[in-house]
């Protein structure tokens, strides 16, 4: 690797001489501007506006443009004039847990090596200190002509520092959440647990950017002369409205399914709620036949012969009753005789 910067590391009055290193490279593809009629480049000049011509680099310097437009030259004489401690030095201030860094002020990454045999011990000093004390250093330093603020840490036997942004750099979220009044139910909170506990630890050694991979693979073949073949993925869906807890089910199932585990497992998350059945659809009464005319006959028949059974009954009973008055009557005037 090539360094981009050396200067010390201030710890104290300790000092440690260090190249800086870029820890991180990109690997995307640069296209260039091309004019589609002849493939012509498209290149950009840098060209004075009062002169209408093209200026060389060291014709060039810098000025501030005012709120009306007007332009006020700074000069590299005005710019020296600043204080600026940290011009070749990476100053710590202090010691702080990784916990109180906020993942928003960190941004790019550099390795810091030691610069010569002398730089070993000190640098192997300050690498250990921070294994032990199990804390970053906060430093400043000054790169690409202004100050800034990093992070020290250690990966594996390097020391790597961190380009933090300086606190009034990171944007207050206000506005971003949503304004709506809502409740996550438990149910909902369990089933996101779930699926999270499903989607478990991933070894980010193994993602890798299949975007850049057909790209790559899309730049070979048209160098080559070959037509590309690759499919067009899919379009994004829109946004839609859906069932949370279905939405949720169904993606631990998926997830299940992907990591190969039994289908039967996914039922663990729906006993946490109760199950609702849908009640059975109530049967009609069956709506009562029209009578006919031969119905109504055997009605009228039937319920004479009721009716004529009754009387039947009726006169059989009177009969029965009526020796017994008689004998009654008898007997009582017999009785009125004989006194």
């Amino acid at each position: 690797m090539r360094s981009i910067w050396n200067g010390n590391i201030s710890f104290g009055l300790v000092s440690i001489p260090i190249k800086m290193y870029p820890a991180t490279e990109d690997h995307s593809v640069s296209f260039r501007q091309v004019h589609t009629k002849d493939g012509g480049r498209i290149r950009y000049r840098k060209v004075c506006e009062l002169e209408d011509r093209q200026i060389d680099a060291d014709e060039i310097g810098k000025a501030y443009e005012d709120a009306d437009g007007t332009l006020i030259p700074i000069t590299d004489e005005d710019l020296a004039h600043l204080p600026l401690p940290t011009t070749r030095a990476l100053e710590i201030q202090a010691f702080v847990s990784a916990a109180d860094i906020d993942p928003l002020q960190m941004g790019d990454a550099y390795y810091l090596g030691a610069n010569g045999p002398a730089a070993a011990k000190p640098y192997a000093l300050l690498r250990e200190a921070l294994k032990r004390s199990e804390k970053v250093a906060i430093t400043k330093y000054a790169h690409r002509g202004r100050e800034r603020l990093g992070m020290l840490r250690v990966v594996g036997d390097a020391i790597a520092m961190h380009r933090l942004l300086w606190p009034d750099e990171v944007r207050n979220p206000v506005g971003v959440a949503p304004k709506e009044k809502v409740t996550v139910r438990e149910a909902e909170l369990d089933l996101a647990d779930t699926l999270m506990n499903t989607l478990g630890e991933v070894d980010l050694t193994q993602l890798h950017d299949e975007y850049q991979e057909a790209l790559d693979a899309l730049v070979a073949a048209k160098m080559a002369g070959a037509t590309p073949t690759a499919e067009p993925g899919e379009a994004p869906a829109g946004a839609q409205v859906v069932d949370l807890m279905a939405a949720l089910r169904d993606s631990v199932r998926s997830a299940r399914a992907a990591r190969g585990e039994e289908a039967g497992e996914a039922a663990e998350e729906e006993e946490a709620e109760a199950t609702v059945h849908p009640l059975p659809a109530r049967k009609k009464a069956a709506a009562p036949a029209k009578k006919t005319a031969a119905t109504k006959k055997k009605g009228t028949e039937k319920a004479g012969a009721k009716t004529g059974a009754a009387k039947t009954t009726a006169k059989k009973a009177a009969a029965k009753k009526a020796p017994a008055k008689k004998q009654a009557t008898g007997k009582r005037a017999g009785g009125r005789t004989a006194s």
